[in-house]
């Protein structure tokens, strides 16, 4: 898995854009991002210059990175043939899923990025050039994600990051329909990891397999999903603080967990990797005996434990994570 800290030339032009800027005017614009990301409301409302654009930079793009390169590090460490050349960040803010896409596939040779706040692609622009990174190349354009024009071509990998939390439900179907249109090769939406934004990412993923879409991750079948409420599916990534980070946000520690939800779907089988037999749903239970952990296979929901003793089962889970697949021996107990 890449690392979930920001790339160090990105991080390095965010912290060129902050010199002799008022930090009070950044902390104010943070207050009203984070109310604004709270009450699910367009982001793209809360931007109303470079400001608020840079104070997004600093308090919700390192997050927004850090899951996104989880999802997409997930998918190539599963899919290890799936090598996307063209690449389309819809919605996408200052760019995160754009720089942890070429992060994961420095092989990207297009790359695209629309949104439909100006304020944030003129600093994406800025970020881009400065950053020396491969996005400096990159079309970026305007566009609203509700009201995309009929595709003339796809991508090989289609990323959608932190915005269709911001529609409305009526929008989603039709939505997932134009994403899907833009997808040659594979799709992958990141969410926030609430019950809300979980429970709306399901409806996208019926209406993507009723499109023919394959699901390859996190679900390891295209059944509906078996968790019932209060529970929900998703995970979690550590990612660390900048100092102005904190001073803007007011915290003391200097890391974060930022929990999200994902899906990726897939016009086909995109690589000759794992097959997901199983997803782990939750920090895997170490003790002295062995490992538990809870599971989503194709028969639905089950509880598992892999004593030491059992050695081919035990290794097989020994090092796996949260969100992890896993391909059980047949004879695991």
């Amino acid at each position: 898995m890449i690392s979930p800290a920001l790339p160090p030339g990105l991080a390095a032009a965010i912290a060129a854009q902050l010199e002799r800027r008022p930090r009070q005017a950044l902390a104010q614009s943070a207050r009203r991002l984070s109310e604004s990301y709270r009450a699910h409301k367009p982001t793209s409302d809360a931007i109303r210059d470079e400001t608020d654009a840079l104070a997004y930079a600093l308090t919700r793009m390192p997050a927004t990175y850090a899951a996104v390169a989880a999802t997409l590090g997930r998918l190539a460490d599963e899919q290890v043939d799936f090598a996307p050349r063209s690449l389309l960040d819809i919605g996408c803010g200052l760019g995160a899923a754009a720089y942890a896409a070429v992060t994961v596939w420095p092989e990207i040779a297009e790359v695209e990025m629309l949104d439909r706040s100006h304020a944030f692609l003129d600093l994406a622009t800025k970020l881009a050039t400065e950053s020396g990174s491969a996005l400096a190349s990159a079309s970026i354009a305007v566009a609203d994600l509700t009201r995309l024009p009929e595709p003339n071509s796809e991508s090989d990998l289609v990323v959608v990051a932190y915005a269709l939390t911001e529609l409305a439900d009526a929008d989603l179907p039709r939505v997932a329909e134009s994403l899907w249109a833009r997808t040659g090769g594979a799709l992958a939406v990141v969410e926030p990891g609430t019950p809300r934004d979980y429970a709306r990412l399901m409806d996208v993923r019926a209406r993507l397999i009723d499109l023919g879409a394959k699901i390859l991750a996190p679900c390891p079948h295209a059944n509906p999903c078996p968790l019932a409420p209060p529970d929900w599916c998703h995970f979690s990534v550590r990612l660390p603080r900048s100092r102005e980070h904190r001073l803007l946000k007011g915290a003391e520690a200097p890391f974060e967990d930022e929990k999200f939800s994902y899906l990726v779907a897939a016009r086909h089988h995109v690589g000759a990797g794992v097959s997901a037999a199983a997803r782990i749903l939750s920090p895997p239970r170490h003790g002295k005996a062995g490992v538990g952990a809870k599971l989503c296979g194709p028969n639905g929901l089950s509880e598992i434990f892999l004593p030491k003793r059992e050695k081919a089962g035990y290794e097989s889970i020994r090092r796996k994570d949260w969100g992890d697949a896993l391909a059980l021996p047949e004879d695991a107990g």
